[in-house]
């Protein structure tokens, strides 16, 4: 037990001194929102694309976690479209933020990149869990251990397991049981079960092995070696 709570803490702990070894960000409302430069210009890259980015989240919530949002582009298309799952006004916000852009001054990672006729294939199925998700009322967002941001895009993920996409460790909601408390995992190469967010374990040939315990994820990946940490993310190498 005290190793096991040594290898919650210690990760959190670190990413806190990391947290105010940096600048912060200043104050959320002047934060930097602008492109981090990360896509191509829609009107020179015909190629249908599909993108997932994570940022850390606002303040301290940061040490925690990060917030994942969605990009597509069909081809030909001129413009990106940008899904985000919000805390304020209607939880889904369609172009809100630019395609890339800095999360209130955190610059966005790739968590996800698919280009040409996959991306074609597979941007119908994310529209369309977008399009019926039900978790899109006034009040339906809940930071933790969700329906947040996290939830959100592991939803659409979910309707194409052939992409082997995994969020990050410190994505903390998305072992929120959206689409049931236990069942075969997004992949169908393993299975979960989850206590509405709180504790679980995750157990697939692409996911690893998770225990989410609180929304923070302590866990093994074999597939591509690495171990997952709270607060820190994931140690080894990349999982795409």
């Amino acid at each position: 037990m005290l190793v096991f709570l040594l290898l919650i803490i210690t990760p959190i702990l670190l990413s806190a001194a990391n947290y105010l070894r940096g600048d912060r960000r200043g104050h959320w409302q002047t934060a930097d929102r602008s492109s981090a430069g990360l896509l191509p210009s829609p009107a020179e890259h015909a190629d249908a694309i599909l993108r997932v980015f994570a940022a850390r989240t606002v303040r301290w919530r940061g040490i925690f976690a990060v917030h994942t949002w969605i990009v597509v582009k069909e081809s030909g298309a001129l413009r990106y479209t940008r899904y985000d799952y919000t805390a304020w006004g209607e939880p889904i916000r369609i172009d809100g933020f630019a395609p890339d852009g800095r999360w209130f001054g955190a610059l966005p990672e790739t968590v996800l990149a698919v280009d040409g006729d996959e991306a074609e294939r597979v941007i119908p199925k994310i529209r369309g869990v977008i399009e019926t998700y039900r978790l899109r009322a006034y009040g339906d967002y809940n930071a933790w251990p969700g329906p947040n941001s996290n939830t959100f895009v592991q939803a659409a993920l979910n309707a194409v397991p052939e992409l082997n996409a995994v969020l990050p460790p410190t994505a903390i909601g998305k072992d929120y049981p959206y689409d049931g408390w236990c069942g075969r995992t997004a992949s169908g190469t393993g299975l979960f079960v989850s206590l509405g967010g709180y504790l679980g374990l995750t157990v697939g040939w692409i996911e690893g092995v998770e225990l989410n315990f609180f929304g923070g994820v302590l866990g093994l990946d074999l597939r591509r070696p690495a171990l997952k940490f709270p607060g820190i993310g994931r140690l080894g190498m990349t999982p795409t």
